[in-house]
């Protein structure tokens, strides 16, 4: 197989684990806990699925909706404080697995954190048993030619964020000038600033 073609495939395997997924009222119920929220959104995950995480967190700042990253293995050291009560929290895990995810969950609880939104693919997840709300990613193939190394199961979870971000924005009624207000550097705040409504 020739370089262009293998490129193509692994295309073709992200752009169907997307496809893949399925969207059911669990979207719903997960839109309504993050719109319903009172305090703010904390994403976490660990490795790549904690970068994921981060840039959901990010997007979800400039589109409406305070959000923090925390890290998990810091959350052991402390920065578990910055749960508050009423906050929302979305957790990224494919496996669902992760030790110091799971340990972050069970002691924002102590915090009287609001709820868990847990994003993860496999069946025997205890991210799924940790959680008020499970959106899941399906059953995920890696296109590495080892198997093991996560890209389809990080693009499915960006998009996963990016449809929970765009339609809270949306129920939220963000404007260009709202915005702007918030990404006000750069291309697009510059965009959001002279763009016509």
């Amino acid at each position: 197989m020739n370089t262009q073609e293998r490129v193509r495939r692994i295309l073709a395997a992200e752009a169907a684990a997307i496809s893949a997924i399925t969207v059911d009222e669990s979207f719903e119920r997960a839109l309504d806990a993050l719109y319903d929220c009172k305090g703010k959104v904390v994403a976490t995950g660990m490795g790549k699925a904690g970068l994921v995480a981060r840039k959901f967190a990010t997007t979800m700042c400039s589109t409406g909706t305070p959000a923090v990253f925390v890290h998990p293995g810091e959350a052991a050291h402390g920065d578990l404080g910055l749960i508050a009560e009423g906050d929302c929290i979305v957790a990224y895990s494919t496996s669902g697995k992760t030790r110091e995810v799971m340990e972050l969950l069970e002691f924002s609880r102590h915090l009287h954190a609001g709820k868990i939104i847990g994003i993860t693919s496999h069946a025997d997840s205890d991210l799924r048993d940790l959680s008020d709300i499970v959106l899941d990613m399906g059953e995920i193939v890696e296109p590495c030619p080892l198997g093991l190394t996560p890209s389809a199961s990080t693009v499915v979870m960006h998009a996963i964020g990016d449809a929970l971000t765009l339609v809270l924005m949306e129920r939220k009624g963000v404007t260009k000038h709202d915005y702007g207000l918030r990404h006000h550097g750069g291309y697009l705040g510059r965009r959001a600033r002279t763009d016509n409504e």
